[in-house]
């Protein structure tokens, strides 16, 4: 059995965490950390763990070095850095939920976020999405899982820029549940700010544009303009990317081309001519459900869905764990979309 811990176990991505890898026949959860917590069961915090599991919340400031095979840091951006380098040993698989490893260039991580601390163990990590990059992820100790926004942005692009069909500029319409926002209380993240409404912010400052164009610039150079919007929901993104297609293709080629592309991928599910991704079909789910039209003049709407908790977040984080100790990538990861 593989020894996991994950380091600040209490936010939303840590309960998913733990609800995934509960169920893991491979692993078995040794330790669970918390600030805010410390000294009190975890059941406590989360009561639908109650007789489930029990477990004393230590401090994460600890040195937690040599405890476990696999370490999922659920930290702030900013902090993952600081406990990976204390953690890395080379032989500990690191997964790293926040944004502090998933960009290869650190000046545009700190033009986006803040200074890197641990710039020596950039070069070590490896931008955690299984389906560009599982061979890769194959070798490393330190992975940079992705941003919710990004994932559901780039697995929706990406069979057209590989193959450098794109015209001019794409544009990205995001739409989030409110879990996005973290567990933490803030003013925006408010029922009475939230319930019965519907907007956009951060446009053309929010950090998971760059994270999107860097990965994007890597298969064909265009420029993209990302808008994320806020939804009165618990969980889930759907995103529309729209653009023009340098080649003339039908609706039915593209889709073509897509299948072809994501062929064998277990949590990619790409929907048939006139069908649509919808939130409620990835809900508690590591799917990614991805419909698209291609229109007369080439202009083309592709939409994406992701629960981004599961296939945003720990869900991808547990899917990289599988694929770095050569479990089947599928392991604990097959449960059904919840509907209603």
């Amino acid at each position: 059995m593989w020894k996991v811990g994950i380091i600040g176990a209490t936010g939303y991505t840590g309960l998913t965490l733990l609800t995934i890898l509960k169920t893991h026949p491979d692993v078995e959860i040794n330790l669970l950390t918390s600030n805010t917590y410390r000294g009190k069961r975890i059941s406590e915090v989360f009561p639908l763990l109650n007789g489930i599991m029990d477990e004393i919340l230590v401090s994460t400031d600890e040195n937690h070095s040599g405890k476990c095979d696999v370490y999922f840091l659920c930290l702030p951006h900013g902090k993952s850095m600081e406990t990976a380098e204390k953690l890395y040993n080379g032989k500990s698989i690191i997964i790293d939920l926040s944004a502090d490893f998933r960009f290869e260039d650190v000046s545009l991580y700190e033009k986006t976020y803040t200074t890197h601390t641990a710039k020596n163990l950039i070069s070590e990590s490896v931008f955690g999405l299984p389906e560009l990059y599982r061979e890769t992820i194959k070798t490393k100790k330190l992975i940079g899982n992705p941003g919710c926004y990004p994932t559901s942005a780039i697995l929706g692009i990406y069979p057209l820029v590989k193959n450098h069909l794109i015209e001019g500029n794409v544009f990205i319409d995001s739409k989030s549940g409110v879990s996005g926002a973290g567990r933490e209380a803030k003013l925006g993240s408010l029922f009475c700010e939230v319930s019965e409404g519907f907007r956009p912010y951060n446009i053309g400052i929010h950090r998971h544009e760059p994270e999107i164009q860097k990965e994007i610039n890597k298969y064909q150079k265009i420029t993209v303009k990302f808008v994320p919007h806020l939804l009165p929901m618990n969980r889930g993104i759907l995103t529309t990317i729209y653009g023009t297609l340098n080649k003339r293709l039908t609706t039915e080629e593209a889709i073509l081309l897509y299948r072809e592309t994501y062929d064998c991928e277990p949590f990619i599910r790409i929907l048939n001519p006139g069908a649509y991704p919808d939130t409620r079909f990835v809900r508690f789910s590591n799917y990614c459900d991805i419909g698209l039209k291609i229109f007369e003049d080439g202009s083309f709407v592709v939409v994406s869905a992701i629960d981004n908790l599961v296939k945003g977040a720990s869900g991808q984080a547990v899917q990289n764990m599988n694929i770095a100790l050569g479990i089947d990538e599928k392991t604990s990861l097959m449960s059904l979309p919840q509907y209603p």
